[in-house]
């Protein structure tokens, strides 16, 4: 009679499962450090934003009584939704009507070649490069004397002649899509326009989508501009502005400043969260060729 021998299962040593954790953190040492750098900011901003005003900013880190009432005193202090309302109309107005003006752009600057193309890329570049502050006064009068002054509008108009940022990074991408494509649909009888909507944008939606991304966010975000025109006026006040000036009046009950930082925060997150594949393969297909 044979005897019937089962095979039990290797248990690894604890020693040996320690020593390969020890490699690990050895191996991904600065990534660990830049992940606890990057998230060390936000765990203390939400954790703040949960205390009461008398322990903010105090020695203890952690709450000793939850106060989620703060989110709730947000919105019973500021019009946090006027706010909100104003910067998806800013960020959304630019964004789409950058995409308008600034594809179409980008596609001539990167197919088509026509006398001072190299040239009018070289101004779009210097234009991306020109600090704002420079050309602020001359634009502020501009806008002035077309009483726009104390709206979003001088700062969402711009964006239908093109954003140079946008238009070069677009460019960029669209250098590295297949010409065979864009010259087999000029054979079947597509002009230029044809060839830009059937054949280019839908292989370029990655790199058209990291640009829409780069300014709405950046609208978002945007302080100075609101700063220069909608000062005066605080029914158009985006919601950057309006936190500074939050901060301003209530800089003392920082548990509630850190709330609204929160509740600013989140749209943000969200956005990236979803559009993150687009964005990544659009910013790593882009610049391959110059």
């Amino acid at each position: 009679m044979t005897a019937v021998v089962t095979a039990r299962p290797r248990v690894q040593p604890a020693s040996g499962r320690g020593r390969r954790a020890l490699v690990w953190i050895a191996e991904h040492a600065a990534l660990v450090a830049l992940a606890v750098l990057a998230l060390a900011p936000v765990v203390f901003v939400v954790l703040t934003s949960l205390m009461t005003s008398q322990q903010a900013l105090t020695a203890s880190i952690i709450p000793k009584v939850w106060d989620w009432g703060n989110y709730v005193r947000v919105f019973r202090t500021v019009p946090l939704a006027q706010w909100f309302g104003n910067s998806a109309l800013y960020a959304v107005l630019s964004t789409v009507f950058m995409l308008v003006s600034s594809v179409p752009a980008a596609y001539a600057l990167a197919t088509v070649r026509f006398r001072g193309a190299g040239l009018l890329f070289t101004a779009i570049v210097v234009a991306m490069l020109l600090p704002p502050q420079v050309t602020a006064v001359p634009v502020y009068v501009f806008w002035s004397q077309l009483h726009l002054t104390g709206t979003l509008w001088p700062l969402i108009l711009p964006n239908l002649l093109g954003d140079a940022f946008s238009i070069f990074l677009m460019r960029q991408f669209f250098l590295t899509l297949p010409a065979e494509f864009a010259d087999a649909a000029r054979v079947d009888g597509c002009g230029e326009w044809g060839v830009l909507w059937r054949v280019v944008l839908p292989m370029a939606r990655p790199g058209i989508a990291a640009a829409a991304i780069f300014l709405f966010f950046n609208s978002w975000n945007d302080y100075y501009g609101p700063l220069l025109y909608t000062s005066e006026n605080s029914a158009s006040w985006p919601i950057a502005y309006g936190l500074a000036t939050f901060r301003g009046v209530h800089g003392t009950d920082w548990s509630i400043t850190m709330a609204m930082t929160v509740i600013i925060t989140i749209p943000v997150v969200v956005i990236f969260f979803f559009a993150q594949k687009a964005f990544v393969e659009g910013i790593a297909l882009t610049g391959v060729k110059g």
